[in-house]
């Protein structure tokens, strides 16, 4: 597996890398946080500074208090969009779900050291400082899998549980289907949402969202996105010749060109006038940051490390 190292030595370098692994050097800490990447790549992300990731070619010259908020903002909506698994879930990463400090979630540690995995979500209640309003607020993003209840390992807020077992009994269905992912057809078994929202007690919107969420679990918004396909045939630069074609994910979009990453240690670049056969007055109107995109090698300098790219003419 390749995984995308940025950022990984400012982790290694930071106080909370040495209260993880006191015992680790800066080399084994960047190391471990490196393979913790590829097993929960969002958990391991927000421990570091999003400006430390690289995001942007004039980042340092823009207003660093309104950068760190709009940073920050696309990290909560992020985590809070996805979920957190409430029995790994780190203190840094349950900071960022809604209605949870920074204090609360040392405390959520705390108590799942102290006393064993949570086995349901009103057991979020008996941690200190974490009351009936905050419970509100952070219990929909809370995941637990494998506990008492299938609905908490949902998106479900505990409020609808009620009205979500009453959907269940009502279309032949257990509260066990959820976690056996039996509920795929349940959109297609309702005619008419509006009537059954007024009869379960719920808003049409939040039963459609319901209904959604049922049909699939703790979805993973990843699945639905294209992967990379790189080639094992390629890991280092050296690996590389002129005229070769491989896909890559665009890393970082600047005035005068993009950066793909192909799967070497080194980005590629691929020039504004390389893009696209059409003339375009900056890069953004062909790519965007993520995008999967087909590059052909034009050049490797192994000395300066630069790799050239060019996407004209490849499907």
């Amino acid at each position: 597996m390749i995984v995308n190292e940025a950022g990984a030595s400012v982790y290694s370098a930071s106080k909370l890398a040495s209260e993880e692994f006191p015992k680790f050097d800066v080399g084994q800490r960047s190391a471990a946080s490196i393979a913790r990447r590829l097993q929960d790549p969002l958990a391991e992300l927000v421990k570091i500074d999003p400006k430390s990731i690289g995001v942007g070619q004039y980042q340092h010259d823009m207003n660093q208090k309104k950068l760190g908020e709009s940073l920050n903002g696309v990290v909560e909506d992020c985590v809070n969009k996805v979920g957190v698994d409430l029995n790994t879930a780190s203190a840094p990463l349950l900071s960022y779900i809604s209605g949870i400090s920074g204090t609360v979630a040392k405390n959520i540690v705390a108590y799942r050291e102290e006393n064993g995995r949570f086995s349901d979500r009103r057991e979020l209640l008996k941690v200190p400082k974490l009351g009936p309003k905050a419970f509100e607020q952070c219990a929909g993003f809370m995941r637990i899998t494998e506990g008492k209840n299938p609905l908490d390992g949902t998106g479900v807020h505990p409020e609808s549980y009620e009205a979500v077992e009453k959907l269940l009994e009502r279309q032949g269905y257990a509260p066990e289907d959820v976690a056996r992912h039996n509920l795929t057809g349940l959109s297609l078994s309702i005619k008419d949402y509006k009537s059954l929202a007024e009869e379960l007690g719920v808003g049409e919107i939040t039963l459609r969202d319901i209904v959604k969420e049922l049909e699939k679990p703790a979805r993973d918004p990843r699945d639905e996105m294209p992967r990379p396909i790189l080639r094992t045939d390629v890991l280092e630069m050296k690996d590389l010749k002129e005229g070769m074609i491989l896909k890559g994910t665009v890393r970082n979009v600047i005035d005068f060109g993009v950066f793909v990453d192909i799967g070497v240690h080194q980005d590629g670049l691929v020039h504004i006038s390389q893009i696209t056969d059409r003339y375009i007055k900056h890069p953004l109107e062909a790519v965007s940051v993520g995008d999967i995109v087909g590059v052909k090698v034009m050049s490797v300098d192994l000395k300066k490390k630069r790799i050239q790219l060019t996407m004209r003419g490849i499907s």
